[in-house]
């Protein structure tokens, strides 16, 4: 990879600035979209896939054309739990590669001064020392439940960095740990291991049931990161970062799978047992990330994991009411 720096001094973005938020009525989008119209952003757009699929090429570069924005936060793909990534691996490179592709490349087209290229922590090798350091990428072999996914990602950081070796242009790429939040995604089959936790317990306190299966051992360590800090994020490098290599985000603290879904049975009040069906996989043994690099740059999560369970299990009872969960 190449050599990275510290980046720059603070220079606010221009609050009148175009930003768009690709992605934006996902789990990361959305929460980028809320946080920088909080922070006095006037002219944040992001329009729905039905009415831009970011896999067309011709009308992305179209769209960019039209609208020329002044910054954009590539934070669009297609993304999934572990089961959705084993079983579907052709579909994540394929659709993950054409939307990076397409807006990386109108990007350019455009002139684009400012781009976040988000990642994934996936990205690393999968027995990569213990907390991962961002130069750990490309130095073993990947989780395998999740190559496809990881290799698209790998390539959009190398493009991010391509770019900037021969336009120099102040791209930046960062790497969230495991998100959650208001937004996320609950399908029963595609959701990552957080929503899908909430979602079992839940239907099984509903439902008056005794008992709780949940894949693998539980003893794989993750570290989750609250979407809200991941937005938060995303601005503080979009105006502190300009260097190479990718940064990355999370809390620099982890538990267990089998710990996390304890926590999660107490916010939602299950009191029944939880089992643990070891024929299925676990996925990577530990992946928690070293932030050392962006807390350097004056960054620091806000939101504690009891306290962001909460408040996503309380959006999940409410918009599972209303019959507006995305499913």
């Amino acid at each position: 990879m190449t050599s990275v720096g510290h980046g720059r001094t603070h220079r606010p973005l221009d609050r009148s600035a175009r930003v768009f938020v690709a992605g934006s009525r996902g789990l990361v989008g959305s929460a980028v979209r809320r946080h920088l119209v909080r922070e006095g952003f006037t002219d944040v757009v992001g329009p729905r896939s039905a009415e831009l699929d970011l896999r067309e090429r011709r009308a992305v570069l179209d769209w960019f054309a039209a609208t020329r924005p002044d910054v954009v936060v590539l934070a669009a793909a297609r993304v999934g739990g572990i089961k959705a990534n084993a079983t579907q691996p052709a579909t994540f490179i394929s659709d993950n590669l054409r939307i990076q592709v397409n807006v990386l490349d109108a990007a350019l087209e455009q002139g684009v001064q400012r781009l976040l290229f988000l990642g994934s922590s996936c990205i690393y090798p999968k027995f990569a020392d213990q907390p991962i350091r961002e130069e750990a990428l490309l130095t073993g072999a990947l989780e395998p439940t999740n190559d496809a996914y990881a290799i698209a990602k790998i390539a959009g950081i190398q493009q991010v960095q391509a770019v900037r070796r021969q336009y120099g242009l102040p791209w930046i790429c960062a790497m969230p740990t495991n998100l959650y939040g208001p937004g996320d995604n609950f399908h029963p089959e595609h959701s990552h291991v957080l929503p899908s936790l909430i979602r079992r317990f839940h239907e099984a306190h509903e439902a008056g049931g005794r008992r709780v299966v949940n894949w693998g051992t539980g003893m794989p360590r993750r570290e989750f990161l609250h979407v809200d800090d991941l937005a938060r994020a995303c601005l503080h490098l979009l105006e502190r970062y300009d260097a190479s290599g990718p940064v990355n985000v999370g809390t620099g603290t982890d538990l267990t799978i089998r710990e996390t879904a304890e926590l999660v049975a107490e916010v939602v009040g299950y009191q029944g047992s939880i089992e643990w069906d070891a024929a299925q996989p676990d996925g990577t043994p530990r992946k928690l990330l070293d932030v050392s690099r962006l807390t350097a740059l004056g960054w620091s999560p806000r939101i504690g994991l009891p306290e962001g369970l909460a408040e996503t299990y309380a959006w999940y009872r409410k918009h599972l009411t209303s019959g507006a969960l995305r499913q």
